[in-house]
C-alpha cells in the first residue's frame, strides 16, 4: 500500500509540475525502434540528427537499411555516436525482422509481450531497456522502461535499495500500479525529463517537485 501511494504521489507531482511529454516523437513505430537503438549512450538532439539523415537518404524502412551496405548506415547515423556499432545493430534488428517476419514489423509488434521480448533480447545489441522502449512505445504494450534516471531518482527517494537490479525496479512499477501503456508511457517520460532537469547527478533540490518525499 504504501509504495503504490509513493508511486501514485510522485507521478501526480510530475505531471503537476511538467504536463504531458507527448514521447515518443516519432512518426511510426519502425521509427521508434531506429531512435531507440541510436538513443543508447547518446543525447536526443543527436538521435534527431541520425534519423533526419536516414530520412533524407530515403533509408528509414526496414528494406532499404537491409540492402544498403554497413558503412553507408554508419555514415548516415554518424551523429549518434558509436556509429560503427549501433550500425550493425540496426543491421541484426532488420535482418531478424526479414528473417523471421517476411519483413513485417506488424508481424513481430503482434507477438503478446513476453514472447516479443524474448525476441527482442535474442537479437544483437538489443538490451533490457532497449527492449522494453520498443515494446512499449513502438508495439504500445503495458511494460515499464527503467533507464538511469528512474534507477537514480527512486534510489534518492528511498523507494529501491538495489537500482542496478532492472528487474526488481521494473516489477516496484509493474507491481504497484495498473497494467495501463498510457500511464507507463507517461510517466517514464516524466522520470526522464525531471532526470534532466532537476534530479541530475548533482541535484537541483530547491528545483525539485519530490524534494519532501525524497532521502537524498
Amino acid at each position: 500500500m504504501y509504495i503504490r501511494q509513493s508511486l501514485e504521489q510522485i507521478y501526480r507531482r510530475l505531471l503537476d509540475r511538467y504536463g504531458l511529454q507527448h514521447w515518443w516523437p516519432a512518426d511510426e513505430p519502425f521509427e521508434v525502434i531506429i531512435g531507440a537503438i541510436l538513443t543508447q549512450s547518446a543525447a536526443w538532439a543527436n538521435v534527431e540528427q541520425a534519423i533526419i539523415n536516414l530520412k533524407e537518404a530515403g533509408a528509414l524502412n526496414p528494406a532499404t537499411l537491409n540492402r544498403i551496405p554497413i558503412d553507408d548506415l554508419a555514415r548516415f547515423i554518424h551523429p549518434s555516436g558509436y556509429y560503427n556499432a549501433k550500425a550493425r545493430k540496426i543491421k541484426a534488428f532488420v535482418e531478424r525482422l526479414g528473417a523471421s517476419y517476411g519483413g513485417s514489423l506488424e508481424g513481430m509488434l503482434a507477438l503478446d509481450i513476453d514472447a516479443l521480448r524474448r525476441e527482442l533480447l535474442s537479437i544483437y545489441g538489443i538490451g533490457q531497456e532497449t527492449a522494453d522502449s520498443i515494446i512499449l512505445y513502438a508495439a504500445r504494450k503495458p511494460i515499464f522502461v527503467i533507464d538511469a534516471y528512474t534507477r537514480r531518482i527512486m534510489s534518492r527517494i528511498g523507494l529501491t535499495a538495489d537500482e542496478g537490479n532492472y528487474a526488481a525496479l521494473q516489477a516496484l512499477f509493474m507491481e504497484n500500479l495498473p497494467s495501463d501503456e498510457k500511464l507507463y508511457n507517461e510517466y517514464h517520460a516524466l522520470l526522464v525529463r525531471h532526470g534532466k532537469e532537476a534530479c541530475k547527478t548533482s541535484p537541483l533540490c530547491h528545483h525539485c517537485c519530490l524534494s519532501d518525499l525524497c532521502q537524498f
